[in-house]
């Protein structure tokens, strides 16, 4: 014979305070762990959507990033030649030479100053980049000292806006144009003409190239095409696997930081947990007997009280999930570590989270209400009824 589910959930309703209490502690616990996770989620989304599955990028071997990196101009005209190249609506090859270099530019309100990427770009580039938006102004015309910022640039630094001015590589350059580039790392970076920014910063050298597969799954011939030419000194990889790769190092320090910062939090909601359990089981040693007396068994009475401990952790789970949710209308910045520039981001929830939160809270339900539920069907009838 069971203890029915609405027993546990009216001694729960019950005890308004203490339930209150001890579910806030699991909440504020599921909160932390969500947002942790959310946070390291929200960087990898806007990295790894950066790229595309059918491009591919080519950097100097052993560099972690573009601006690190450097490709000759006669290993350029050698990959550019490659047949597996896709071609656009005018016959020219989907592939853009690029620059990309880093500036420090002062933050609207604070003046600190943070590093912003900069990335001289051809015509291809743009078709190559469809997430790539004009959000207003116009482009930058080739040949010019006109740039043109990301969103996340135009408003979160001076000088980024149109009509403003920036001076770097001993010019001054106009932003004629703001590009909207969704969730991705582009958005952080300021765009101009390739040519006339490799004259500015004096670089002989392309830092990537990128170009569209005809075929994307000619990604492994064409791999290995290039690393055994001799000529050539890079590595070749597809644009998603690339902004993968720059996000990696920060999402696990985040995952880290936020499994220490959890499982010390979690230590105190666990053990409110166990002193609210032992509490109730106290207050009604008599009610437990009288359930005994009316032929319940033990293995009733555990369930009744370990399914108090884990509406409980339930109930802190969905609260905390629902503030952490709230994190999504933030956009914070932070350090990319690999290219050593700001890059922003926003939180994102996903169901996998959602998932991972609410077994975490139950969890801790459980750990916290275990013993006491041990504890309460252990008593004797007799002794439970005597106390009463």
């Amino acid at each position: 014979m069971a203890i029915p589910f609405s027993y546990s959930f009216r001694n729960l309703s019950t005890r308004r305070l203490t339930t209150f209490l001890t579910a806030s502690g699991m909440a504020l616990v599921v909160y932390v762990f969500a947002s942790i996770l959310m946070l390291s989620a929200g960087l990898e989304k806007t990295l790894i959507e950066t790229g595309s599955e059918e491009n591919v990028i080519i950097t100097r071997k052993g560099s972690n990033s573009e601006v690190q990196s450097g490709v000759e101009r006669i290993q350029a005209s050698i990959i550019e030649s490659l047949p597996e190249i896709a071609t656009g609506t005018n016959g020219e090859r989907l592939l853009a030479k690029e620059l990309v270099v880093l500036i420090s530019l002062l933050k609207r309100g604070s003046d600190k100053p943070a590093n912003v990427v900069i990335r001289g770009i051809q015509d291809i580039s743009l078709q190559l980049r469809p997430q790539v938006k004009l959000q207003e102004g116009r482009m930058p015309r080739p040949g010019s000292a006109e740039i043109m910022a990301g969103s996340s640039i135009a408003r979160r630094f001076k000088g980024g806006g149109i009509g403003e001015n920036l001076h770097f590589g001993m010019r001054d350059w106009i932003v004629v144009g703001v590009f909207d580039a969704g969730a991705t790392g582009f958005s952080s970076e300021i765009w101009g003409d390739a040519t006339q920014l490799m004259q500015a910063f004096r670089r002989p050298v392309y830092s990537s190239l990128t170009f569209r597969l005809r075929d994307s799954g000619a990604f492994s011939g064409v791999k290995a095409k290039l690393d055994g030419d001799p000529r050539l000194t890079v590595d070749v990889r597809r644009e998603t696997t690339y902004y993968r790769d720059q996000s990696e190092a920060m999402a696990k320090f985040l995952r880290i930081l936020g499994t220490s910062l959890t499982v010390i939090f979690s230590i105190g909601a666990i053990i409110g947990a166990m002193i609210t359990m032992y509490a109730a089981v106290a207050n009604r040693v008599g009610e437990i007997g009288t359930l005994r007396a009316l032929g319940f068994p033990r293995s009733s009475v555990l369930v009744a009280f370990l399914m108090e401990s884990l509406l409980l952790g339930l109930f802190g789970g969905i609260c905390g999930l629902i503030g952490a949710s709230c994190m999504q209308l933030i956009t914070i910045s932070t350090m990319n570590w690999q290219t050593f520039s700001e890059l922003a981001f926003s939180f994102t929830l996903t169901f996998d989270i959602i998932i991972k939160s609410l077994v975490f809270s139950v969890v801790m339900g459980f750990v916290g209400g275990v013993i006491p539920a041990i504890r309460a069907s252990r008593l004797k009838i007799v002794d439970a009824l005597r106390e009463h």
